[in-house]
């Protein structure tokens, strides 16, 4: 019985794998914690919300579209180098592949706003948050904006 559990539980988490490696390639795993990271913003958003006694549908909705509209983002950034590089082979024979680096660096920086979102969220509910962890996400995402052109992509600190 356990082992035919074991056998079932490995089955569906490597295909799961499998099949987000062949969706998003080798580092599929970036993307996961992205997911992940999203979850765990909307639920400590919503844990606070409860805790100061102002839940409301609307600013949850708001913020799960908001979730919805940096995949979007990043579904862009990556097209966009995608089409920006095929467009440079065909007309001018020449390939750009560090243009990939716009949507890996889009999705770095929403990585980073998770994570900083999820940690003010803690803060505003009283964990005792490491400052060197709050003060390092903050000059990271200060690091990234000095250098990106749409700098402020991902900055949501309302939920």
């Amino acid at each position: 019985m356990v082992t035919k559990f074991i056998d079932s539980y490995n089955m569906i988490v490597g295909g799961i794998v499998a099949i987000a490696a062949a969706i998003l390639g080798d580092h599929w795993y970036l993307f996961a914690a992205f997911l992940a990271l999203n979850v765990i913003d909307w639920l400590t958003g919503w844990h606070k919300s409860y805790k100061l006694h102002v839940e409301s549908s609307k600013v949850g909705l708001v913020g799960a579209l908001k979730k919805l509209g940096y995949w979007a983002i990043i579904a862009v950034a990556f097209e966009l180098a995608g089409v920006l590089q095929a467009l440079c082979v065909d007309m001018l024979g020449v390939e750009l592949d560090w243009l990939y680096l716009l949507g890996w660096w889009v999705l770095a920086s929403l990585i980073i706003n998770e994570a900083r979102s999820i940690l003010e969220n803690l803060v505003e509910l009283g964990y005792d948050v490491p400052q060197f962890l709050v003060d390092g996400l903050a000059v990271t995402q200060k690091l990234i904006e000095a250098k990106n052109p749409a700098a402020g992509l991902g900055d949501d600190k309302e939920e």
